[in-house]
């Protein structure tokens, strides 16, 4: 049976403050037929279930509903995720030995990661129509291209001892799965959850596919063959995939009142998004540390073995990396749904991961487990807690646009940059021959100096120079006098409970900005 989450009534001169917005007034055209209209009755002085809390008082006045089978939705989201960014990462975490398999060097294993992020890009207008129609659309065609990717490159790794470009072909298709899921959350709990849940629920969903990744480092190395291991791979994504065709498609009635209120057009979306100032701030921070960890990700087991880590200890690191992120995402998600405190968030937890990448420089130069583990834990948590609530905060600046839209962008952007440094940081790699065996014999104490064959000390230092270029952006966000203070999001709709006519942001006036 569905649970009810009604709240309390707003104050009328909330309501009248609300009215009075130039951003509140009816639209008369491009409306959306997915949005569901609100059920219209008055019920005032209850109280609502946060996602992860006991109940406290909402700000909606509205009668509105929640449903239970939205958590079938979030868990498939979750899965999907996973899948898809276990996919991203298979040969990573054992790239000397998958480059040994196929007979091609570990530039061309790292060219797997890298095209399974330019996919992205390809899609994303694709992406952004089809979560526009809604979100189980974009899930299904997402399960449909991990089906079909995962065994193209089983067979690729099968078929005459390992044939790498049917490899890549099955990659790219896993590629070009990972927008309609990993854009989809900000949609899905938009559409699903109240104001005192989508950040968590985000959250969750979000931090799944660097999860998948956190497994991707952690269980590959221990799968056995090339081969065995993408076999394992494939069989996961084909179970998580199935459930996806059995999913409802919205709920019956909306959650909160900027849930109700019809998506304007896409068109007209861009255009809302593309006059906010907040928005290229926001799409710049962004892409540039949502880039930094995908190359980081995919490079740390040939950031580590040059100066002894195995592949084992370098995907605890990763795992590390992502696992404790997840925890402190945990943590952070519930206490930002109940403060909203975004610009708070966002300017604590910037210069913390610029200064994590700063050390990281130096790190494997120890030859120390303690110093990258460490690292790559306060990394993780800062970087873990800071996705949902940029995410959060860019569907509040870019409101009334669709959440899609905005977030589809910036994923974009972060998977563009990943792509792009990951080429570059391998072409700042060390070239002189490394012997893996030997290497790995000798382990961490072997000596070699600071610099030894196939170091990456120079790609570390760009990576570092690029996340500490970029911090002042964050740090201006809120300042009026550079245009960046004001925000009109789906918070003030939800505190007054006030839609006018069931819709907010009106079609004309966005149309002029």
């Amino acid at each position: 049976m569905d649970d009810l989450t009604p709240s309390r009534s707003a104050s009328k001169s909330d309501a009248r403050a609300s009215a009075s917005d130039p951003l509140v007034a009816p639209i008369q055209n491009g409306q959306s037929s997915t949005s569901p209209q609100p059920a219209h009755e008055e019920v005032h002085g209850r109280r609502r279930r946060s996602l992860f809390h006991g109940t406290h008082e909402s700000y909606s006045h509205a009668h509105y509903r929640t449903y239970k089978r939205r958590w079938f939705g979030l868990v498939q989201l979750i899965l999907l995720n996973i899948v898809v960014s276990w996919d991203w990462l298979t040969f990573a975490p054992v790239s000397a030995s998958s480059a040994e398999y196929f007979g091609v060097t570990e530039t061309a294993i790292n060219w797997l990661s890298t095209a399974f992020l330019f996919s992205f890009i390809v899609i994303s207008p694709v992406t952004i129509w089809t979560l526009h129609r809604g979100p189980k659309e974009s899930i299904i065609w997402s399960s449909v291209l991990l089906l079909v990717g995962n065994w193209i490159r089983y067979i690729g790794t099968k078929a005459n001892g390992g044939i790498y470009g049917v490899v890549m072909f099955g990659q790219i298709l896993t590629g070009l799965a990972q927008p309609f899921v990993l854009a989809a959350p900000t949609r899905y709990s938009d559409l699903w959850f109240t104001e005192s849940g989508r950040v968590s629920a985000t959250a969750i969903m979000s931090l799944a596919n660097p999860f998948g990744g956190a497994l991707a480092q952690l269980v590959n190395p221990f799968l056995g063959s090339i081969p065995d291991m993408v076999l394992y791979v494939s069989i996961i994504a084909s179970v998580a995939s199935v459930p996806s065709f059995f999913l409802p498609a919205q709920p019956s009635t909306p959650p909160s009142a900027s849930s109700s209120i019809p998506k304007i057009h896409l068109d007209k979306s861009l255009r809302h998004i593309l006059r906010t100032p907040t928005f290229y701030v926001l799409f710049a921070v962004f892409s540039v540390y949502v880039g930094i960890f995908n190359s980081f990700s995919s490079l740390l087991n040939q950031i580590l073995y040059p100066y002894g880590f195995s592949e084992d200890e370098a995907g605890i690191c990763g795992a590390i990396l992502i696992l404790v992120g997840l925890v402190a995402a945990a943590i952070t998600s519930p206490i930002l749904d109940r403060t909203h405190a975004y610009l708070w968030g966002i300017k604590v937890l910037c210069p913390i991961v610029s200064i994590c990448y700063l050390a990281m420089i130096w790190a494997p130069q120890t030859r120390d487990l303690a110093a990258p583990y460490v690292l790559s834990a306060l990394l993780g948590a800062a970087s873990f807690s800071l996705l949902p609530i940029a995410l959060e905060y860019l569907v509040e600046v870019t409101f009334p646009a669709s959440p899609e839209v905005g977030s589809t962008i910036c994923w974009a952007g972060g998977q563009l940059l990943g792509g792009i440094l990951i080429v570059v940081m391998n072409a700042l790699k060390d070239q002189r021959n490394v012997d893996i065996e030997a290497v790995s014999e000798a382990g961490r104490n072997q000596g070699g100096g600071d610099r030894p064959p196939g170091n990456m000390f120079n790609a570390l230092i760009l990576q570092a120079v690029v996340a500490v270029l970029v911090l002042p952006l964050p740090l201006a966000l809120g300042v009026q006098k550079l245009g960046l203070g004001s925000v009109a999001g789906r918070l003030k709709v939800d505190e007054s409970g006030e839609t006018s006519d069931g819709v907010v942001g009106d079609e004309e006036q966005i149309a002029r900005e």
